[in-house]
């Protein structure tokens, strides 16, 4: 049975990359050899591991590294560290238009509209 990973490399830009393989040394080597001058690691070389999560299923490792390629720079961060308990308060809308805050915000409204 293979054994498939997701990585994370921080690249000499400081960046990241995310991607998936089943040889997470053969894939970073290549990172590192610039095979691709059209891949995003190319111009950013040389490039560190800084991140492996293995897989049994190749499609949860697709599933975990399209997921991680739309999260923030601070969620990547986390589970960079090892934080995964992080993600959920990072995942939190902290804006003044969310859910949590529209009983504030509408009694806010209601006032400086001049409604009780």
């Amino acid at each position: 049975m293979k054994t498939y990973f997701v990585y994370i490399l921080k690249c000499s830009d400081k960046s990241y990359y995310t991607g998936v393989t089943n040889d997470f040394e053969g894939r970073i080597a290549a990172h590192n050899d610039g095979l691709d001058p059209h891949a995003y690691t190319f111009k950013r070389r040389p490039v560190e591991l800084v991140f492996l999560q293995d897989f049994r299923e190749i499609q949860e490792a697709i599933a975990f590294e399209k997921q991680v390629k739309g999260w923030s720079r601070k969620k990547k961060e986390a589970i960079i560290q090892n934080n995964w308990q992080q993600l959920k308060f990072l995942s939190e809308c902290k804006n003044h238009t969310s859910h949590k805050n529209f009983e504030k915000n509408s009694s806010a409204n209601q006032l400086e509209n001049g409604v009780e």
